[in-house]
């Protein structure tokens, strides 16, 4: 097995990396910049700007293709035309790559993808209903990429992720954010304290990538801890560890327009693959330390 990587420099793709890396599998990485300190095969490529996908699948000989590599940039990516310009990439991408006679595909996908007044999102049986320019590109290029994958006769994986934490997350993102704040490097800030959310370290979801990747799964699958956390909870935690007052976030409490009281995703066709969560809530303060 010999594994393309797009995205590796990401959030998420840096611990796929690390997790790929640790099994002992043969990577080749493929971006606009070697991640730091990656010393291995590296092809220099910026998947939106180059139009020869096929010298680049050529380059790489890879057998499987784990394509994490999106448009990401904190509370712009929701509505950016971006968006579409990466599901024409990732479609040219995939497609030299079955050309070349590659072997699984594993693609990051989203839970913006289903309808979130569902709350509970099951993978056959949720509404895929997105509302934002993000979650349609991602359930667009899902569709074209599974009917490219099955006329080729290529296995495919489509790993929805719900709310990762963890080590290197923008310092914007909601509990990066609060820690700030009870460290006192921010002000307050309006929190939807009784929404609840799934929650998952991004060490569980690089796990789930490359047991996807393994496992050669095709089809759908989310990937979260299947619990329901309220952010009032987080909150809490978060104070505690810092010996403040959780109060300063929770009396700015508010609830959020578009936003749902619940988003959480069933994880049972990836825990019948073998995965497991190793990361548990109680965790999450040990990385902001």
């Amino acid at each position: 097995m010999r594994v393309l990587i797009t995205g590796a420099s990401g959030f998420i793709g840096r611990h796929v990396l690390k997790c790929l890396q640790n099994s002992n599998i043969d990577v080749v990485l493929a971006g606009r910049n070697r991640p730091v300190g990656y010393l291995g095969d590296f092809i220099k490529a910026d998947l939106l700007g180059t139009t020869d996908f096929n010298n680049l699948s050529f380059k790489a000989n890879a057998t499987h293709l784990i394509h994490l590599a999106w448009y990401a940039e904190h509370g712009s990516y929701w509505s950016s035309s971006l968006n579409l310009r990466w599901v024409e990439s990732t479609i040219k991408l995939a497609e030299a790559f079955c050309e070349a006679g590659g072997q699984h595909i594993v693609a990051a996908g989203t839970c913006a993808e289903y309808d979130w007044n569902y709350g509970y999102c099951i993978e056959e049986k949720t509404p895929l209903i997105p509302n934002t320019l993000y979650g349609a590109s991602k359930d667009a290029t899902r569709r074209l990429l599974m009917s490219l994958c099955s006329t080729d006769k290529v296995t495919c994986s489509w790993g929805r992720i719900f709310m990762p934490y963890g080590p290197g997350e923008d310092s914007r993102r909601l509990i990066p954010a609060l820690n700030n704040v009870f460290s006192f490097n921010q002000p307050p800030f309006a929190v939807g304290s009784s929404s609840f959310r799934d929650l998952l370290h991004v060490e569980d979801v690089a796990a789930a990538f490359v047991k996807l990747l393994t496992s050669g799964a095709h089809g759908e699958f989310n990937i979260c801890s299947g619990i329901p956390t309220q952010i009032s909870e987080v909150i809490k935690l978060l104070a505690n560890a810092r010996n403040q007052d959780p109060g300063i976030v929770l009396d700015h409490s508010v609830s959020r327009i578009g936003e749902p009281l619940m988003l959480v995703g069933e994880n049972k066709k990836l825990t019948s693959l073998g995965w497991a969560e190793k990361h548990k809530l109680e965790d999450l303060c040990n990385y902001l330390r």
